[in-house]
């Protein structure tokens, strides 16, 4: 709904109704009511309703949700209607990976270019985009439209790097760095730190592990 602040918990939760409601579709269901979906995803019927409210409900009394419609209505709301060029920084194992990642098309985003600093791999070609030096980067932003840098590239490097490319017009960056980057307000940064997210599961781990020894004393 225009002009209205949605909260980032809710935006948060919308990739995750998006892929469960693909997964319906994927198997004929054509509607679910809010306690079928909630009883799928553990999240509360009431906390599904709430946040479609936001964007203007989708259901209807006594049917529930329309599978078909309601994806492609959060696919909208998610801009996934559009198309985005992507290009890479660092084509190590973790760049290559991502470049190999077949369902970015699927979904609207277009890698167009690979950039890094290692000669030897000049030239490699990733599902038809070939892998350039990062000397050419600048003369590829000028003359493509670039929506999209993910950063798969050591921390030292990536604040200089993610300040050049916003320099040059980029305005949405997708960190794989272990660095925070300080970068203007109006640039797109996000995070996907994934040494913070395996350490979030040695917590819950520790958690476990110690439930289960105080249960067992």
């Amino acid at each position: 709904m225009p002009g209205k602040e949605i909260s980032l918990a809710v935006i948060q939760r919308l990739p995750r109704y998006y892929r469960y409601l693909g997964e319906l579709l994927e198997n004929d269901v054509v509607r679910i009511s809010s306690k079928e979906l909630s009883e799928r995803m553990n999240v509360t019927a009431s906390q599904i309703r709430q946040d479609l409210n936001n964007f203007g409900g989708f259901g209807q009394q006594g049917y529930g949700y329309n599978v078909e419609y309601l994806y492609t209505e959060i696919g909208k709301i998610l801009g996934l209607d559009k198309r985005y060029s992507l290009i890479i920084i660092g084509a190590g194992n973790l760049g290559q990976a991502l470049a190999n990642y077949t369902d970015f098309e699927r979904r609207g985003f277009y890698l167009k270019g690979i950039f890094d600093v290692n000669p030897r791999l000049e030239g490699i070609s990733i599902r038809g985009v070939e892998i350039q030096m990062m000397d050419n980067l600048e003369e590829f932003v000028k003359k493509n439209k670039v929506h999209i840098a993910a950063l798969t590239i050591p921390k030292m490097k990536a604040p200089q790097t993610a300040k050049e490319i916003t320099d040059m017009g980029i305005k949405a960056i997708w960190n794989f760095a272990p660095v925070d980057l300080n970068l203007p307000s109006d640039v797109i940064v996000e995070n996907v730190h994934l040494a913070e997210s395996l350490m979030r599961i040695s917590y819950t781990l520790k958690d476990l592990e110690a439930s289960r020894e105080s249960d067992g004393n």
